[in-house]
């Protein structure tokens, strides 16, 4: 069985500066901001939620679907997606643009300046979901307004269950269109600020919101993440690490043990800690996609 996965596929371009960035910022000045870094440590990177969370699954030995749109400069990660056996039979290529682009740059206290090229990802809309007989579950994760509007649409019409995660795209969406997505889906799956935003934008409680659906996911980080389903809420305690060096991507491993547990019909509560698992061993490692594990020894701990 297969697992369609909507959304970006983008190369992360992440940049280190040495010093503060306040020290170069001129609050008196800032109506003639004009700066520039020199960093010398850069790391390209794999990303992307499509691509982040296709990744974790291909590790569970799931098989899963990426639905995307990508650019001209996309041949070094079909490279990589080749060579981890993951599907870009569904990645539609579009000449006249890029691939989706994150640049961040990271200054010596944490502080982070990001531009994003969303580049393709702009059209989604014009890859349709795949005709194939064999789909179990998909998710939505951030990808194009109109992409995401046309492909829930699709999904619900063909009856496949749905998995709604807007991710930072929440504001993309008005109420009509949030309460729509909202109701063409089987689950959602968002942080602890976005499901604030969700709640303030339906005018409902989280688990009013939860009612209407099989469940809705809150994660909260180092908190652990939130489940509610009929109505309760299970809380899944957050699993420790000791070496943390990049949380970039924690967010789409776990909803890879998401998918997981639901396609296997696992309790929520072995789902909630199977998915927090993946998150941790993701942190534990620099990128998004340089992680590993073996399915059967996670499956041993919970």
């Amino acid at each position: 069985m297969s697992i369609i996965v909507c959304g970006s596929v983008a190369y992360d371009n992440l940049m280190e500066f040495e010093g503060n960035f306040g020290d170069y910022i001129l609050p008196d000045q800032i109506h003639i901001l004009s700066v520039a870094f020199t960093v010398p440590n850069l790391r390209k990177e794999f990303g992307g939620c499509a691509g982040n969370i296709a990744y974790n699954l291909n590790l569970l030995e799931m098989n899963p679907i990426i639905n995307a749109t990508v650019g001209q400069d996309f041949d070094t990660y079909k490279q990589w997606l080749d060579k981890n056996n993951i599907s870009t039979e569904s990645i539609k290529g579009l000449t006249d643009k890029y691939t989706p682009q994150c640049f961040i740059t990271t200054d010596a206290n944490n502080n982070q300046l990001t531009s994003f090229h969303p580049g393709a990802m702009d059209d989604a809309h014009l890859n349709p979901i795949s005709n194939r007989d064999d789909i179990e579950l998909a998710i939505i994760a951030p990808d194009g307004k109109l992409g995401t509007l046309q492909h829930a649409k699709e999904l619900y019409e063909r009856g496949i269950p749905v998995i709604f995660d807007p991710g930072q795209g929440i504001v993309l969406f008005n109420k009509e269109e949030i309460e729509k997505l909202v109701s063409l889906s089987d689950y959602v799956v968002l942080n602890e600020y976005e499901s604030t935003l969700l709640a303030d934008i339906m005018s409902q409680e989280i688990v009013d919101i939860a009612s209407t659906l099989k469940a809705a996911i809150v994660t909260k980080g180092a908190k652990g993440s939130d489940i509610y389903v009929d109505k309760e809420m299970i809380h899944i305690d957050p699993i420790n690490v000791d070496n943390e060096a990049d949380p970039t991507g924690c967010g789409d491993a776990y909803r890879a043990g998401l998918i997981y547990g639901i396609i296997n019909n696992l309790p929520w509560e072995k789902t909630g800690k199977i998915s927090s698992m993946i998150g941790a061993i993701k942190v534990s490692h620099n990128g998004t996609q340089n992680h590993t594990f073996k399915i059967d020894e996670l499956l041993a701990k919970i």
